[in-house]
């Protein structure tokens, strides 16, 4: 028996890191899982390397169109979503004065409009019960200097996860920020490249960086029933670096 058995869920930007560890583990316990990405090969690849019930749709959570296509894709195929993990973004290492108007808008389209749209156009789809996990990161809690513009992003993430706690409070949809702190990525190694550096410059109390499971295992726990009494929080999982 799974945690999830019975149970459908949605993961977004599932093609590598958090976002496959987390959809591949939501299968293992069970779970119907709908994948996104924004590239069919790899979409394609990680339907591949998840053993279960998974179904993958390749499009782009800020194009709204696309997500009405995925919707109604999820909706014919499964009749509704009991989990959202809202995966999908992006972000830049830059400095105040090197930030464009280009790389504003492509990181709050990535991280905020998409996550935002993504979450309003599956409520029809959420039964009472439901849980939504909102991928955040302890950059929206802590300061990184050349990381603004990324960390107003997951800061706006975490307010999302309160206010819409509050709305969906009376059907019982539970709503959670997940803040992973540096995990063993390849979006961490491509920050770690453009920084110039082979290790962060904040030393992690625990001596390492995170795996892409480990996260998987805490949106487990957000997803189950083990977390019935939490909505509206943060849970880090970072090692203690935000400490």
């Amino acid at each position: 028996m799974g945690q999830l058995d019975g149970k459908v869920a949605l993961v977004t930007g599932a093609t590598a890191g958090i976002g496959l560890a987390t959809a591949r583990r939501l299968a293992t316990e069970g779970a119907t899982v709908h994948i996104t990405g924004r590239r069919k090969d790899k979409v394609d690849d990680a339907v591949a390397d998840i053993t279960g019930d998974v179904h993958g749709f390749t499009g782009d959570v800020a194009d709204l169109g696309s997500l009405d296509r995925l919707f109604a894709a999820i909706e014919e195929r499964s009749g509704r979503l009991d989990v959202v993990v809202a995966n999908a973004g992006s972000g830049d290492l830059l400095s105040l004065a090197d930030v464009t108007e280009q790389n504003y808008d492509d990181t709050f389209d990535a991280n905020v409009k998409g996550l935002f749209f993504t979450v309003q156009k599956a409520l029809p789809l959420l039964p009472d019960g439901a849980s939504i996990i909102l991928m955040s990161s302890i950059a929206g809690i802590n300061g990184q200097p050349g990381m603004s513009v990324y960390a107003a992003t997951k800061a706006s993430i975490r307010n999302f996860a309160r206010s819409w706690a509050l709305e969906l409070a009376p059907r019982d949809i539970r709503v959670t920020a997940l803040c992973p702190g540096p995990v063993d990525t390849p979006g961490m190694a491509n920050f770690l490249q453009r920084a110039g550096s082979s290790s962060l410059d904040s030393p992690i109390p625990l001596g390492r960086l995170g795996t892409p499971e480990e996260i998987a295992s805490a949106a487990l726990f957000l997803a189950s029933a083990e977390s019935s009494f939490m909505t509206g929080s943060d849970l880090l999982v970072d090692g203690g670096a935000a400490v």
